[in-house]
């Protein structure tokens, strides 16, 4: 069965996008909470290309992480629009005081959510789904990712029948469960109707730091 990447990653070289504690009373509700705000800032900030949304609790307050390709976008002139969305999402939390905060990513093309949104943004513009999965995979390779897989499927190129298709480079070892594995979904709603893309990076590992005992072994 094909379960999601980062998903089974969490906790070996993938962080939790919701940090907090609760009971079981509180469980379920922080949980729709989540939801509503990330699904109210997917809609809201649709043209800020936002890879992800990190959410952290700390008793009645409510820090809010928006990494973006765009955060020029989300800010606003002179902080305007972030300052809008903070009652905004005061709202969804139930009037708790809530910290909005916008990062950037540094690299967007080798972002394999942001890949995905924007593959299904010139689908949607009717260009050739080949020519713009080509086009994404050899951008993300020229950033020295270690591989990209890309899949698409639907009515492509407005056929009778739906299908999928995929295109890889590179090596993409899903698992392996210590490779460093990034997955995005998105959709693109078409004429033909809805394609579903689906996109998976390999980013190279980072080198574990060394212990302070082999250190020290090695400079005597």
């Amino acid at each position: 069965q094909k379960i999601n990447p980062i998903g089974m990653r969490t906790a070996v070289n993938h962080d939790w996008r919701s940090r907090w504690f609760a009971d079981e009373r509180q469980f379920g509700v922080y949980l729709n909470e989540d939801q509503r705000i990330r699904d109210h800032l997917r809609r809201r900030l649709e043209s800020a290309a936002v890879k992800e949304v990190i959410i952290e609790r700390y008793a009645n307050r409510v820090r809010v992480t928006i990494h973006s390709a765009r955060p020029a976008v989300v800010i606003g002139p002179r902080g305007k629009d972030a300052e809008i969305l903070r009652g905004e999402v005061e709202k969804l939390t139930g009037g708790r005081e809530v910290f909005i905060d916008v990062r950037d990513v540094p690299q967007p093309d080798a972002s394999a959510q942001l890949v995905a949104e924007n593959i299904a943004l010139q689908l949607c513009r009717r260009i050739s789904f080949r020519r713009a999965l080509k086009r994404a995979i050899k951008t993300a390779m020229d950033l020295h990712v270690e591989g990209i897989k890309i899949q698409v499927g639907g009515r492509l190129g407005g056929a009778e029948l739906s299908r999928t298709e995929w295109y890889k480079e590179g090596r993409v070892p899903l698992h392996t469960l210590r490779e460093n594995i990034d997955y995005g979904f998105a959709e693109a709603r078409t004429t033909a109707g809805a394609l579903g893309i689906k996109v998976w990076i390999c980013h190279k590992a980072e080198s574990p730091p060394a212990e302070k005992g082999k250190t020290n072994a090695v400079n005597a």
